[in-house]
């Protein structure tokens, strides 16, 4: 795999990072004598480099108190990824659940509109929406889901794992939040008698997607069994369930707020239930 560390110059962020991961172990150079490379060299390649080739594309987004790399150096994530064919893209976005927050950081505006357009400019990554996945564990599952919701029209596939914390379905737990997570979300998010109809309400947001028509992602949503926000994951999916989303719901057993459980469900998600190609895109004769 080839991992970087991109840090540049955002016009909405100011200087940041972002982290991307590009399939390379299963490349070869040597065209159509793949499997035939000289001795030496690996002899297990499976695809050819071209110019112009790209790839699927999920938008991963850390949890809260995480960076960019913490999920690459403490799960097998990347591994992942090289085995199915597919970049990862993961934004640093500090402990902001991946919102406009209302002191003025636009972090919706950035990974929906500036960083696409930096990666796919910079990096071999297909635009199409039917290339284009997003997945987050803990803060970032709250975030892959909110964004989802926001812009159905993005991603053929949401992945949320351990969701619970931040944006929600559900308006009690939101309300709750206000209180129970103290200045993190009173910092960033809209009061709790303001929210409604904004891009803070996941549900209204959600229900005016259904009633507008639009295409609709495929949702997968993962918690541990005994993770203590397990309940608050569960209403998003009764929620999606209730609206006639595409939704499968999934409990680790024995499992909770931890590593072992988003390990587990990384590989579940990349190996069975995103539709990937599991191959580059090559461009066309």
């Amino acid at each position: 795999m080839a991992l970087m560390r991109f840090k540049f110059r955002s016009e909405i962020l100011g200087d940041t990072s972002v982290t991307v991961v590009i399939p390379t172990n299963n490349q070869t150079i040597f065209g159509e004598k793949i499997g035939q490379a000289p001795a030496g060299f690996p002899q297990s390649a499976k695809f050819e480099y071209k110019p112009g080739m790209k790839y699927q594309t999920i938008w991963f987004l850390h949890g809260g108190g995480d960076d960019d790399l913490t999920s690459y150096r403490l799960t097998s994530l990347e591994r992942y990824a090289e085995d199915n064919q597919v970049m990862l893209v993961t934004p640093l976005a500090h402990d902001t659940m991946y919102n406009n927050t209302t002191t003025g950081v636009r972090y919706i505006d950035y990974i929906t509109k500036e960083l696409p357009l930096v990666i796919r400019t910079l990096f071999p990554a297909a635009p199409e929406p039917e290339n284009n996945f997003i997945m987050g564990s803990a803060m970032g599952g709250n975030g892959a889901l909110g964004l989802a919701m926001m812009f159905p029209e993005l991603y053929t596939a949401v992945v949320d794992l351990s969701g619970g914390i931040g944006l929600t379905l559900d308006r009690e737990v939101y309300r709750d939040q206000m209180s129970w997570m103290g200045g993190r979300m009173k910092n960033f998010f809209r009061g709790e008698d303001e929210f409604e109809n904004t891009e803070h309400d996941l549900y209204y947001l959600a229900k005016k997607n259904v009633d507008e028509g639009k295409k609709l992602p495929q949702v997968f949503i993962g918690v541990g069994e005994n993770d203590f926000i397990e309940y608050r994951v569960k209403k998003d999916y009764e929620h999606l369930k209730e609206l006639g989303y595409p939704v499968c719901y999934e409990e680790g057993k024995g499992l909770g707020h931890e590593w072992d459980f988003w390990d587990l469900y990384f590989r579940k998600a990349i190996y069975e239930w995103l539709p990937l190609r599991r191959e580059p895109i090559y461009p066309e004769a």
